[in-house]
């Protein structure tokens, strides 16, 4: 899943794009709201973790711009969720950063694991479902765990290989171009060979089943819905 981190405090910003990346997200950082506004108008991103106090204005202008973005298949994105993470404290800024669009507010200093808890909970949100497990014919996912079963045996999984795997499966019914999987797996930084995403998807059929996942000849990949 893709993440983009709006945080001016190089320590803060740097720790969380290692820990999260860690954990399977491709995360990018942006340390003003100029330039996390072009980010998002470049790219689609799952998720906004979103300071206040940055270095040319107040988050909240950010977050206000985005959800009065006019939406439709044109970046930025109004519905994109957003999570603010501020050391503002008082119950009237939660109040405020809530009413303004915000989908979520956690105070700093916060633990990681809350953070990835609270980020699943508005990625699952996002993606229309309320389980926290997906299931798929032999396959349950937990995203909490980073696990994949078939047959009720444990699938050992990449942690590019789950993200893939949790794209497709979250967008069930919907072919997924190249370009719009790289976009998911893989950030700024990252060096893209021109057949990683197929490459991952051969060692998905290897692991998973030839059945799981098809190919749309030209266009891209995509998990059928079941009926």
């Amino acid at each position: 899943m893709r993440i983009l981190v709006v945080e001016d405090d190089d320590g803060i910003a740097e720790g969380l794009q290692a820990n999260l990346r860690q954990r399977g997200y491709a995360v990018d950082v942006c340390f003003s709201i100029a330039a996390a506004w072009e980010a998002l108008g470049q790219e689609a991103f799952d998720l906004v973790l979103l300071d206040l106090g940055l270095v040319d204005g107040d988050g909240v202008e950010l977050l206000q711009r985005l959800r009065h973005a006019p939406g439709g298949k044109a970046l930025p994105d109004p519905q994109t969720p957003v999570l603010i993470m501020t050391a503002r404290d008082q119950v009237s800024d939660r109040i405020s950063g809530l009413n303004l669009g915000a989908d979520d507010y956690l105070t700093k200093p916060f633990d990681v694991d809350e953070l990835e808890a609270r980020m699943r909970a508005l990625l699952r949100r996002a993606a229309g479902r309320a389980h926290p497990l997906l299931s798929h014919g032999e396959l349950v996912v937990d995203p909490a765990n980073h696990t994949v079963l078939r047959r009720g045996r444990p699938v050992d999984l990449s942690p590019r290989e789950f993200t893939l795997l949790l794209v497709l499966l979250e967008s069930r019914g919907r072919v997924q171009s190249r370009a719009q999987l790289e976009a998911r797996l893989y950030n700024w930084q990252d060096t893209v060979e021109s057949n990683t995403v197929e490459v991952h998807v051969h060692h998905l059929r290897r692991k998973l089943g030839d059945g799981v996942i098809v190919t749309m000849r030209g266009v891209g990949y995509f998990i059928p819905r079941e009926e």
